[in-house]
């Protein structure tokens, strides 16, 4: 909502403008009346809006049309003021007020505007009857009030409606000539009906209720109570209510119901808590929530928002496949004002036989996202209702923000869970097919490939020592000369080249000469096409005689020309490293380079000295033995497994 709001009033000379600020003031009329009055600030606390409201008085003797102009363009509110006893300034309201107002503000940003019958003790009757025509025939007019500043009659109701006519204004939401909501708000309630659907049946029955009138207004709803809504939108509509559950025709028939009887401000209160702004648009602090992300860290959804995200696959995998459909995925998106997903990323995560999205490939997808743009992330989170069905400040909680990279090196150890791998080689070398292999996917599978959908992301999940972690391959275009900061930073690297080409590796040579030589971070060579001849390298030394030169594993031989799934070890292999960089500068194996087996025998190391210090504590608390042993033998079984 408005920080505050601006209430100008208008009219012509002696309806009243003046008296009525000054009898809502002083809570009595004045005996003597200015010319004008000053500009009156009503503290948030005193309104029934809590919002802090300026009332602002024009007079034609005192202000120029300029400075008339100016107040018109700051007004959030135009009180139109006309003495109900004199039919030239009820005239004047279409004649000069209405078209000036309408010429000094955008077609698009209309102000809103209240027509004020002042002096309603002078006379018997109403003026509705000359009023109600202009109200229908000028959109930009929300109400009309007859009041008495003499009187106090209607004065602080006059305040009130100019108020609600910033805060919940009823022109965005609903058409008074076709009496139904205007297509955005449609489309807005729609969205909050199917994040408040939380099973996607298309109903909401009475618990989806009562959370969203909790979601809302802080208070759930009595059963009676629910079944009078219920009742309400039966008497009403034949499709409203279906199996004991209120249907998208109902619940946009209620807000309907709302707005007609003057309750806008129920409606709003729904729209604002589900992020929307007065132009049914939502907000940017509702989308991209503040996080701050120091340098070398990075960006993972934590287990909330796994779970939340683990709930809306279920909602929409229908046929329980554990598989989304292009209408699953369709339907999911319904809620977004776009389609966020390509047909590349069909090719970046795992698929079904069918292609179709797994539940794993979904939630790599969505892992790759956050790690790599978090605000998109965090966008995608807002539209789906993260904040709201977990009762979350904003959707910044379901992000978690890394530790420095040189700390997790310092202590040699790291608690993330996403690692990301840059994949290098000359063209045709085979990185594509190293990316799609990581997927499951073998030459075969590679070839039905469109070029149009191909991905230069491939995401998913390894297990090293038991922990499941999320390896993210990113294939560089090979340019020497123009690699980025973005291509050199991850957290390992595999220089890819073709076994069957002689001038492949020379493009691995030297981009580790030139990138990789003095960096701290494991690099694998990839000798891509194994399936292939072998031929001579033209390059001064042979793949291996390098790798042993610069100490590197020697070359991993590497083919997705198989007829099963392409063998996924490297890629265990390659997770290991990212999470134990530091075993290199450590060197505990034979061959002084294996960067695989001395992450294997640091972790056995490590065991090690657990074993030591559990020992230790035994041999010094022999008083307590028994009740010791026992977690050390459990203890030994675990370190056994994982050796």
């Amino acid at each position: 909502m408005r920080k505050d709001v601006r209430i100008l009033l208008v009219g012509e000379p002696k309806v009243g403008k003046t008296s009525l600020i000054m009898s809502l003031v002083s809570e009595e009329f004045p005996d003597e009346v200015p010319l004008r009055a000053e500009e009156i600030t009503i503290p948030a606390d005193v309104t029934p809006e809590r919002v802090p409201t300026h009332i602002v008085d024009y007079s034609e003797a005192e202000q120029s049309d300029e400075q008339l102009y100016q107040e018109i363009s700051k007004a959030n509110v135009i009180c139109i003021v006309y003495s109900v006893n004199n039919k030239k300034s009820i005239e004047k309201v279409t004649s000069h007020w209405i078209p000036l107002i309408n010429d000094r503000t955008d077609k698009d940003s209309r102000v809103p505007l209240i027509l004020v019958g002042n002096k309603s003790d002078l006379v018997e009757h109403s003026s509705m009857e000359t009023i109600l025509p202009i109200m229908n025939q000028y959109q930009d007019i929300e109400t009309c009030v007859e009041c008495s500043a003499k009187n106090l009659k209607n004065i602080s109701e006059l305040f009130y409606y100019a108020q609600k006519a910033v805060l919940h204004p009823t022109g965005p939401l609903y058409c008074p000539e076709e009496k139904e909501l205007k297509p955005s708000c449609i489309k807005a309630l729609t969205r909050i009906f199917k994040i408040s659907d939380l099973d996607n049946d298309g109903t909401l029955n009475d618990s989806e209720l009562n959370f969203f009138q909790r979601t809302c207004f802080n208070t759930p709803l009595a059963p009676q109570a629910l079944e009078d809504v219920k009742n309400v939108v039966r008497r009403n509509m034949m499709d409203g209510v279906k199996d004991n559950g209120l249907t998208l025709k109902g619940f946009l028939f209620l807000h309907t119901l709302f707005i007609q009887r003057g309750r806008h401000e129920t409606t709003w209160t729904v729209l604002r808590r589900f992020g929307y702004d007065d132009d049914l648009e939502l907000t940017q602090e509702y989308l991209f929530p503040l996080i701050k992300i120091p340098p070398d860290c990075t960006t993972e959804l934590n287990h909330n928002a796994y779970l939340f995200l683990q709930s809306v696959f279920d909602k929409h995998d229908k046929d329980r496949d554990c598989a989304l459909s292009p209408e699953e995925v369709k339907d999911l998106f319904k809620v977004f004002p776009y389609m966020p997903w390509g047909p590349d990323v069909n090719n970046t995560v795992c698929t079904n036989e069918q292609g179709w999205l797994t539940y794993q490939g979904y939630l790599s997808q969505w892992t790759l996202t956050t790690y790599l743009d978090v605000q998109r992330s965090l966008e995608y989170l807002g539209y789906l209702g993260y904040s709201i069905i977990y009762e979350q400040e904003s959707q910044a909680a379901a992000i978690t923000v890394t530790r420095n990279k040189r700390i997790d090196l310092q202590k040699k150890q790291t608690q993330r869970s996403v690692f990301r791998c840059n994949v290098l080689g000359a063209r045709g070398s085979g990185k594509s097919g190293f990316l799609q292999a990581f997927l499951g996917r073998n030459l075969q599978r590679q070839r039905r490939i469109r070029e149009e959908h191909k991905s230069f992301y491939a995401i998913s999940t390894t297990y090293v020592y038991g922990q499941e972690k999320y390896l993210l391959l990113h294939e560089v275009m090979p340019d020497i000369d123009f690699l980025t900061e973005t291509d050199l930073a991850c957290d390992v690297v595999c220089l890819v080249y073709d076994v069957n080409n002689p001038r492949s590796f020379e493009y691995c040579a030297k981009v580790y000469k030139q990138y990789f030589i003095d960096s701290k971070t494991p690099c694998v060579v990839i000798a891509a096409k194994s399936d292939l001849h072998e031929v001579r390298q033209h390059y001064s030394l042979s793949p291996h005689d390098f790798c042993r030169k610069h100490k590197l594993h020697p070359p991993q031989p590497f083919t997705c020309s198989t007829n099963e799934a392409p063998s996924k070890d490297i890629y265990t292999r390659l997770t290991t490293m990212a999470m134990y960089p530091h075993a290199r500068l450590h060197c505990m194996c034979a061959c002084n380079r294996c960067t695989y087996c001395l992450c294997q025998n640091l972790l056995k190391l490590e065991l090690l000295r657990s074993i030591k210090a559990q020992l230790r504590t035994v041999v010094f608390n022999r008083c307590s033995r028994t009740r010791l042993w026992l977690p050390l033998i459990l203890f030994l079984l675990h370190v056994f497994t994982l050796c």
